[in-house]
């Protein structure tokens, strides 16, 4: 796929725009989006992307456009699997309502940053060393592994060594104090809850950025569709955390349905190490020519039928409790008015 450096920086303007005026939207006008702003908006980026695939399909042919528009699926799915920690996250340090966008575009900005590194990184690491592909799918089959045995039922934030060993070595108010990151308090400097609420959305982006770039490489090498694919995915994540709060417990196969993405995918990583093997150690170094290569429209073809399984089983299970998508989306506002515990009680474990 051979790009003139127009469209790559044409791209990277357009996109970083976006970025810089969601950013500067939260900051001028910190609220919590309504129901209407929130589908409004996800409904934008959305349709942004499939455009955007539209144009992949149109000027690069079906491989490319399959490629993105599957990587872009995959990613999206994983990114609201992010959001759910995120809830988790914001609910457990009790972030202000008017804090919570600010808290959600922080950790969306550090995806895009993190994401933007380990893609570059695993680009060079791709053309230069094919057995990188095994290393790759090692790491999506075992989040696989621990996505279904988990099941998704982790229903409280429990906090990373990371946070435990960030929280000892501060000294963290009791209280928010505006946007304020550090007060101070009697002559001290403290640091406020909203500080370690950006921290452990952080440190989560970090690990989810690790199962995310191999995901997303499993699906296609081309850094332009790599890269792309891994933003869109990312954009309007603020709105839809806004829009999808109470259906982000209500997920319970979302779980089941990444362990069979991911697996899926590490499977077919390490089909293409072994393809294109040159470690000595295996096949006396010599290519395994015999396994079967995986076409993108049978990837593209699991990835959506997973992903409407999900759907679907999730409607069906709604249906038997007697509830409507409807009823579900409208808990939303009352999810995001009940924080689970006080800042302080998480400051303090």
């Amino acid at each position: 796929m051979e790009l003139p450096p127009w469209v790559w920086a044409l791209t990277l303007i357009v996109l970083a725009a976006v970025v810089v005026l969601d950013l500067t939207s939260a900051i001028r006008n910190p609220h919590r989006p309504g129901l209407r702003e929130a589908a409004t908006w996800s409904g934008v980026y959305i349709a942004a992307a499939f455009v955007f695939a539209g144009v992949m399909f149109w000027t690069q042919g079906s491989t490319y456009g399959g490629q993105f528009l599957a990587g872009f699926l995959t990613e999206k799915a994983l990114s609201v699997d992010n959001l759910f920690v995120f809830l988790l996250i914001i609910q457990a340090f009790r972030v202000p309502e008017p804090l919570q966008s600010r808290v959600l575009l922080v950790g969306i900005v550090l995806s895009i940053a993190l994401r933007s590194i380990f893609i570059a990184l695993g680009s060079v690491l791709v053309e230069r060393f094919s057995w990188v592909f095994l290393i790759f799918g090692a790491i999506l089959i075992w989040t696989a592994v621990g996505l279904l045995r988990d099941k998704g039922d982790d229903e409280a934030y429990e906090p990373s060594r990371f946070m435990k060993f960030a929280e000892s070595k501060m000294r963290v108010s009791k209280e928010y104090h505006g946007g304020k990151l550090l007060t101070r308090i009697d002559g001290l400097r403290y640091a406020t809850p909203l500080l370690l609420a950006m921290l452990a959305i952080g440190s989560t982006d970090i690990l989810f950025a690790l199962d995310s770039i191999p995901a997303i490489f499993g699906l296609t090498q081309e850094p332009y569709l790599v890269w792309t694919a891994t933003i869109f995915a990312l954009f309007g994540l603020r709105q839809l955390y806004f829009l999808l709060a109470a259906m982000l417990k209500s997920l319970k196969f979302l779980a089941l349905g990444l362990s069979a993405i991911l697996g899926w995918i590490g499977v077919k990583l390490v089909m293409n190490g072994l393809a294109e093997n040159q470690l000595p150690f295996i096949n006396g170094g010599h290519h395994i020519e015999w396994l079967p290569h995986v076409p993108t429209a049978l990837s593209l073809g699991v990835i959506v039928g997973v992903l409407a399984a999900v759907v679907i089983a999730n409607g069906v299970l709604l249906h038997r409790e007697g509830k409507t998508w409807k009823e579900l989306f409208a808990e939303s506002e009352a999810v995001l008015d009940e924080p689970s515990a006080p800042a302080v009680a998480v400051a303090e474990k």
